[in-house]
């Protein structure tokens, strides 16, 4: 047996003394790697999480091994800990890849200085035609979908909450215009819209938006947009982020600008769809919202937390028919809700 197989072995059977000595080897023949995969793409973080070997697990996270490591299913090891019912084990994990997900979004923010800046595929996506495939889905070049219509009662659950001041209202991304449409229905003092790619714009210029009463369209991207916005003073009773082709890093620069822009009490919320296919993540990275966003300021709701359950279900295939790849697996919707409680910018 190879130092290799019997790291396994002893992940496996929590067996951490030996464990840990084959990693501490001098000899590099004799040491182990505990991050080699097996042949269903798992290495020894994984197996030692469905063996609720805490002390191996500590060992490995400790060391290095990232938490965000997949099989081939796609699994990572807080979902095999989950998975064979070690729920003490599963929330430590969880609470190691919170703290680290923090810790890497504090030193990219110090390193960049907070500065807003554009990635490489939100570049290539506005660069490139998208289309409008019937009243139920945008696709971008590629097929794949920017929005569909089953997002819509999300939408308007989005919307009941960003308009409950009926004050001035911020939506920063288009899309179908679901949420707009839901905006529109409800009483406010104004209605903002960023959207930057030039082909939603001119699906929105046809469709009448920027001639409606209350509605101002700002067109550009929001790294430029809103910066400039609170360069001149303007202020907003509620927000509302969902842009396509961005990562958290590119929301975390958003919600920076945030109390730039809120007034006290002002209402801030986005579509939750982080990691939509791996629960373990989409769990992470709401947790990394809410701490990121109380440092910023924003507390719950009065009254509850900051997010609401919606069920929601997309099984039906013919709902994707058309598109290129299915973004949504999940049948509940965590829908983010948080008050600007901070001191305005």
């Amino acid at each position: 047996m190879t130092p290799d197989e019997r790291l396994r072995e002893c992940a496996k059977a929590d067996d951490h003394v030996t464990f840990i000595a084959l990693c501490e080897r001098e000899s590099s023949t004799e040491r182990g790697d505990p991050t080699l995969r097996d042949e269903n793409g798992a290495h020894c973080l994984h197996h030692a999480a469905a063996a609720n070997s805490t002390t191996i697990v500590d060992y490995l996270l400790r060391n290095g091994v990232r938490w965000t490591d997949v099989d081939d299913d796609g699994d990572c090891a807080g979902q095999y800990a989950s998975g064979h019912g070690h729920g003490a084990l599963a929330s430590a994990m969880m609470e190691h890849a919170v703290a680290s997900e923090v810790a890497l979004g504090e030193a990219s923010m110090r390193e960049t200085r907070g500065e807003c800046r554009q990635n490489e595929e939100s570049e290539r996506y506005l660069k490139t035609p998208v289309r409008y495939d019937g009243d139920d889905k945008l696709l971008d070049e590629d097929g794949d979908a920017v929005m569909m219509s089953w997002e819509e009662p999300l939408m308007e659950a989005h919307a009941e909450a960003l308009c409950a001041s009926a004050g001035d209202v911020m939506n920063v991304g288009f899309g179908m215009g679901i949420i707009d449409g839901h905006i529109a229905k409800r009483t406010t003092r104004s209605h903002t819209i960023v959207e930057a790619h030039p082909d939603v714009r001119a699906h929105m210029m046809r469709a009448g938006w920027d001639e409606r009463e209350g509605v101002r369209v700002e067109p550009g991207r929001w790294q430029d947009v809103l910066p400039r916005l609170a360069k001149e003073g303007k202020k907003y009773d509620a927000i509302f982020f969902d842009t396509y082709g961005e990562e958290y890093d590119d929301m975390r620069r958003f919600h920076a600008l945030l109390p730039k822009l809120l007034r006290k009490g002002g209402i801030y919320s986005y579509f939750n769809g982080m990691c939509p296919d791996n629960i373990f993540f989409h769990c992470v990275y709401n947790r990394v919202a809410e701490i990121e966003l109380g440092r910023l300021g924003f507390v719950p709701p009065k009254g509850r937390g900051m997010f609401t359950v919606h069920d929601i279900d997309t099984t039906d295939a013919k709902i994707w028919e058309g598109v290129k790849r299915r973004y949504w697996w999940g049948d509940k919707y965590f829908l983010p809700t948080c008050v600007f409680d901070g001191d305005e910018a």
